[in-house]
């Protein structure tokens, strides 16, 4: 699906005006989460965020998590899990390393996280989920939730993965705010 992605700013008078207006500039996809389409599409480095700052704030090399006290706002296009070939830990540690999130992943702490998913994974972020279409399956360590389209989740630093059960391509955007807490536990 292509993404149009349109971006404001100031000319040199203060008019506010359009400095970006066409397909997202940031996709990536990588053999080691078949069928996944990133959209990374606009990225902030600090807290109180710059709005005027550079005409252009991503990439397709940016990182799964945001900088430190910044944030990431990205479209992910998730297929079928049905309709992929299911990848085993190494891989999505292999995905994981390619994401810039090395330490995310959540396997050996026991038995039961190793079963939910091999994307299993918790970042140091507080995140925005929204579902634009299609429905999304979001595994804890525990238990689930069913998210469908205009769906809104709030995901605090958990352990969880993504897993399109549907027969169709799940479309999300995230927010992830740079974050830090307690889990309790540790």
């Amino acid at each position: 699906m292509g993404i149009r992605r349109i971006v404001t700013g100031h000319d040199k008078n203060g008019k506010a005006i359009i400095i970006a207006d066409g397909p997202t500039p940031g996709v990536k996809t990588t053999p080691n989460r078949p069928g996944v389409i990133f959209h990374n599409m606009w990225t902030t480095k600090s807290s109180p965020a710059r709005y005027d700052g550079p005409e252009e704030e991503t990439s397709i090399d940016l990182p799964l998590p945001p900088p430190k006290t910044g944030t990431t706002f990205r479209l992910i296009e998730f297929p079928p899990e049905s309709k992929v070939e299911q990848v085993d830990e190494e891989t999505a540690k292999k995905a994981f390393q390619e994401y810039g999130a090395d330490g995310a992943l959540q396997h050996g702490e026991n038995e039961q996280k190793k079963k939910q998913h091999s994307f299993m994974h918790q970042t140091d972020t507080v995140d925005y989920a929204l579902c634009l279409s299609g429905e999304m399956t979001m595994y804890l360590d525990d238990s689930e939730v069913v998210m469908k389209a205009g769906d809104v989740m709030v995901q605090r630093g958990t352990n969880h993965a993504w897993v399109n059960k549907s027969e169709e391509y799940c479309t999300m955007a995230f927010i992830l705010i740079d974050g830090e807490g307690d889990r309790g536990g540790e």
